[in-house]
């Protein structure tokens, strides 16, 4: 494992016990890697849109600063990051729909290999309805959903966060990314 990942990790723990101090030293450890996923979800945002990475990883870490949630690991770290950045997203995309009132849609990719072979577009609110629904059957694959596609983590990253083996991730993306494309694309999603 990476050295760094020792540091961010006790950095963390020592954050989530009051250490503000660590909370200032983790800044430019984690910094890049939130920048890269915050690139890496805006590429799949609407025409158009207006947030900048780094207004997204800044708006995205003064959320993370009020929370007082014990981080654990760098995974655990990176998926409230994740949900963090989706809220933000998400409450942008209705913003924007409510202030335009003319039905444009947020549009993200769900997934490289579906968008291979479907259109690649999805709009954001109707990703985050999907997760809501597939939440209410199964969280777990709605959290690993959330962290592979807004958070960007690796399978092994995912697995890590949850204290998961690696084949029990890959098993629960493959069936949460079904279920997904299938609530997206209008069909109706079976609960399994």
């Amino acid at each position: 494992m990476d050295p760094d990942n020792h540091e961010v990790t006790a950095l963390l723990r020592a954050w989530s016990e009051g250490d503000l101090a660590a909370r200032d030293r983790l800044v430019p450890l984690v910094y890049h890697e939130l920048r890269r996923r915050a690139a890496a979800q805006l590429r799949r945002e609407r025409q158009g849109h207006t947030l900048q990475p780094t207004a997204l990883v800044h708006e995205a870490y003064l959320r993370l600063v009020d929370q007082r949630a014990p981080f654990q690991n760098r995974g655990q770290f990176f998926g409230v990051a994740s949900q963090i950045m989706r809220r933000i997203l998400v409450d942008r995309a209705r913003a924007h729909r409510m202030a335009k009132r003319s039905g444009r849609w947020a549009r993200v990719t769900l997934d490289p290999a579906v968008a291979a072979q479907h259109p690649a577009d999805v709009d954001v609110l109707d990703l985050d309805r999907a997760l809501t629904e597939l939440a209410a059957l199964d969280p777990r694959r709605s959290e690993i959903a959330e962290l592979r596609f807004f958070g960007g983590l690796t399978l092994q990253e995912t697995a890590d966060a949850f204290g998961l083996s690696l084949a029990t991730v890959e098993r629960d993306w493959q069936v949460a990314r079904a279920w997904l494309f299938k609530a997206l694309s209008g069909t109706q999603p079976n609960d399994s």
